[in-house]
């Protein structure tokens, strides 16, 4: 029974475990400290030029990293829906419409209704005891067993139930983000400047309109690592840069770096 109870855990743990082996500590590595930002000056600027310069050498180039994060949530999803199916099978067809059924019965009239929770966890059973009698052959007696743990697996599964539908519907809607974020640079220039404030407009667009989707992800993780300043800066100094390659400067933005 316990290796059996552990399965599902093992199925849902499964795609953080492949993400943390696929990213590789790359978040922790190109954070170098700056989350807390009260290193010296010159180390901070040291350290701003060396994520600059990863940055600005891989740029176009995390595409694949991001999608690989994109699938484990698409795995979470497959996760949640097998697992209803696997239920489904235990139960023998009745876990799908579970929860369901369990709300038609509490609304239904109380001398028609059938309780579900009664039809898949029955609360008292025949049993059949052997016993040695007073001959010495052994004798078999029918009695009602009563199963005070089904009360409890009910409300357990029916809870489940709807948690398995919360989790269902949350990754759903997770994977039609994502895809939006794939194919919509302006909802990343959003998002960026909805999480982002101290960076520029200009800057954002700049960025998103020079990079990839997978650039947009690791630098929005990034954002939410670094100190905010840090980042405003970096950001400003990614968009001039990728700005400077096309003979222009972003507005705003240059006199802004020389003051820093």
């Amino acid at each position: 029974m316990t290796e059996r109870g552990e399965d599902p855990a093992i199925l849902f743990y499964t795609p953080r475990w492949l993400w943390k082996g696929w990213e590789g500590g790359k978040i922790h590595a190109l954070m170098m400290d700056l989350d807390i930002g009260l290193c010296s000056e010159v180390e901070k600027k040291q350290k701003k030029k060396m994520l600059l310069d990863y940055l600005w050498e891989n740029l176009r180039l995390h595409n694949w990293w991001a999608y690989r994060y994109y699938l484990c949530e698409l795995l979470a999803l497959l996760n949640v829906v097998g697992q209803m199916f696997l239920m489904n099978r235990f139960f023998d067809g009745a876990f799908l419409t579970f929860g369901i059924d369990v709300l038609r019965f509490l609304e239904s009239d109380q001398e028609d209704r059938i309780d579900p929770m009664i039809y898949v966890f029955p609360r008292m059973t025949k049993c059949t005891f052997y016993k040695y009698g007073v001959s010495g052959e052994v004798e078999r007696h029918d009695a009602v067993c009563i199963l005070p743990l089904n009360v409890v697996n009910e409300k357990i599964y029916v809870f489940l139930w709807f948690w398995f539908l919360f989790l269902g519907m949350l990754s759903f809607v997770t994977i039609l983000y994502r895809i939006v974020i794939i194919f919509s640079p302006r909802t990343r220039v959003y998002l960026l400047r909805l999480r982002f404030r101290l960076v520029r407009r200009e800057a954002v667009e700049t960025i998103v309109r020079r990079s990839k989707v997978g650039d947009w992800f690791l630098l929005y993780m990034l954002g939410e690592n670094l100190d905010t300043v840090i980042y405003r800066d970096v950001m400003h100094e990614l968009a001039n840069k990728l700005a400077s390659r096309h003979h222009h400067s972003v507005p705003g933005i240059k006199g802004e770096l020389q003051e820093a």
